[in-house]
């Protein structure tokens, strides 16, 4: 696991106020854990997840609160 990329994502994604829910799923992507159980996933959620697995740090300007 790339431990550098991982933590400057999560620390960018948090100053940038990215919502919450998608911050979560990209974290549990990219750790490889396994997905929520379906009553609990959101679309933030599950767009972070996808992005995270992929190890993708390009998608996350979309879910900046506003």
């Amino acid at each position: 696991m790339d431990n550098e990329l991982y933590r400057k994502t999560i620390v960018e994604m948090e100053s940038k106020n990215v919502d919450a829910e998608y911050i979560q799923g990209w974290a549990g992507g990219f750790l490889g854990n396994p997905k929520r159980e379906e009553q609990r996933v959101t679309e933030a959620y599950d767009k972070g997840f996808e992005d995270g697995s992929d190890k993708n740090t390009s998608n996350y300007e979309s879910w900046i609160a506003g």
